[in-house]
């Protein structure tokens, strides 16, 4: 299951998407997961599956891989359907003992279901597509007018991209601590809620010394390479605005407005 998590993955390719400006990506993952919140009925739903699916498409990466990604957060889809349908209140479908299923808790646990498993998709979507350097030259090009203010935007974009960058990492380095661990005997799926949190002491060890040594090898990796912040550091190779990103932003902006005409289509409200 830990190997499944794609998101902070990139999968190489030469799509339109892949080819895509960083700043446009960032800024529609950004609006799209906004209008997924947005949304409040099943129109609103079918606009942003059917663009979902549509740069899923054009991306060209494998809709296996994307959806393998699921698999690591199904605990937290599951409960949240949980949840909903029996913490609801609203018309009785369904009652036994202290037991009810309404139809607005069962309606509302599908969409926040689908709404969970559109936002992982979209924002795995931003890194399976988009290569590290290029999405902190991205993030660093769109938050340049806040270091006008002494916000240190190429730090920051330099962080957020290192973060998503070393999720991988650590989901294998976690993968192989379990496995020495089961080697060595020991047992994390037997026992109830507290003894398996308590046999998870012998991965989190491992797992924050793990971290601090992978941190130190970077930041004397990057000091051995000269590093010493943006101030007065050039890039190989600029980020420009082409035809195709004037495009992509044109249908963003379609798209935000349909979204938000799907709102006012005098179907039923889901919160």
């Amino acid at each position: 299951m830990i190997r499944d998590i794609t998101l902070g993955q990139y999968y190489p390719g030469s799509s339109p998407i892949h080819r895509l400006d960083a700043r446009v990506k960032i800024t529609a993952t950004m609006l799209y997961i906004v209008e997924l919140f947005v949304v409040n009925n099943f129109a609103g739903f079918l606009i942003a599956g059917i663009a979902l699916f549509t740069v899923i498409g054009l991306s060209r990466v494998p809709l296996k891989f994307i959806f393998r990604g699921l698999s690591a957060v199904f605990i937290i889809i599951f409960f949240t359907l949980i949840l909903n349908i029996f913490l609801t209140d609203g018309r009785v479908l369904w009652h036994w003992k202290f037991i009810t299923i309404t139809y607005e808790g069962l309606t509302r646990a599908v969409f926040m279901a689908v709404r969970l498993i559109m936002l992982i998709i979209g924002s795995s979507l931003l890194t399976l597509t988009t290569k590290p350097i290029e999405l902190t030259d991205g993030l660093e090009k769109l938050m340049s007018p806040l270091s006008k203010i002494g916000v240190p935007s190429h730090e920051i974009a330099l962080m957020m991209t290192i973060a998503l960058r070393f999720i991988p990492t650590l989901m294998e380095e976690t993968d192989k601590i379990i496995k020495a661990q089961q080697a060595r005997g020991a047992d994390f799926e037997s026992g109830n809620i507290i003894q398996r949190a308590k046999s998870l002491i012998p991965i989190l060890i491992p797992l924050f010394i793990s971290s601090f040594r992978i941190a130190q090898e970077l930041a004397l990796a990057m000091e051995a390479r000269c590093y010493h912040g943006g101030s007065g550091r050039t890039r190989m190779n600029e980020i420009h605005f082409h035809k195709g990103d004037a495009v992509a932003a044109v249908i963003l902006v379609l798209f935000l407005t349909l979204i938000i005409a799907s709102r006012r289509m005098g179907m039923p409200a889901i919160q």
